[in-house]
């Protein structure tokens, strides 16, 4: 890889794009070719938003590592994430990069009102608090920063509940680590979250 290695990493977390494997939820009110649609805007949204980050960038795919992607292979290190459920594939990419760098921010690919700024402003922010949230409107996050690993802070949640943030920000704190909040986004899980956030594809 050609990337120059900084005192930071943004890890951006996705799915292989495959019709009836994206955007379950929004299917439903749709079709898997509509929600597939959505999740590769979604994808272009990421991309372009990571793009402009000054960070090393680890992408990681939840199945395999296409030969042909549009993620380019000088600007970001590919993996695939490993078996278990969001929290052990969380940590196991965190992990990983708290071996090289300094400051880690962990994103997904469902929030198409993020923008680069607003990983700017947590990287920042890493320098007073020792973890970094961007809520959701559904409870969960779009973007997790640390700088160190905080025990306890992927473990024992109910993933894809409203109660991810909350038991995340208890967790933090109760291990005397001090928080952050970011601005409050909403992630696309269904067609209402993509008509009114969204665009005419």
């Amino acid at each position: 890889m050609g990337q120059r290695k900084t005192s930071k990493a943004l890890i951006i977390f996705i799915k292989n794009p495959l019709t009836g494997k994206v955007k379950t939820r929004l299917a439903k009110d749709s079709s898997e070719d509509y929600a597939l649609k959505v999740y590769h805007a979604l994808l272009e949204h990421t991309r372009s938003v990571s793009d402009a980050v000054d960070a090393t960038r680890y992408l990681y795919y939840s199945d395999h590592i296409p030969e042909v992607d549009h993620w380019a292979d000088e600007k970001y290190d590919k993996n695939v994430q490993v078996a278990g459920d969001l929290g052990s594939r969380m940590y196991d990419a965190i992990h990983k990069a708290l071996n090289t760098h300094d400051k880690i921010i962990i994103i997904g690919s469902d929030c198409i009102q993020l923008r680069s700024t607003d990983i700017e402003i947590a990287f920042d922010k890493l320098d007073q608090y020792d973890a970094i949230i961007g809520p959701a409107l559904d409870g969960g996050y779009y973007l997790l920063g640390l700088k160190d690993e905080i025990p306890g802070v992927f473990q024992d949640i109910n993933w894809s509940t409203d109660e991810v943030t909350s038991k995340t920000i208890e967790k933090i704190l109760s291990s005397d680590h001090s928080c952050h909040l970011l601005r409050e986004l909403s992630d696309i899980d269904f067609l209402d979250d993509w008509k009114k956030y969204g665009y005419e594809l």
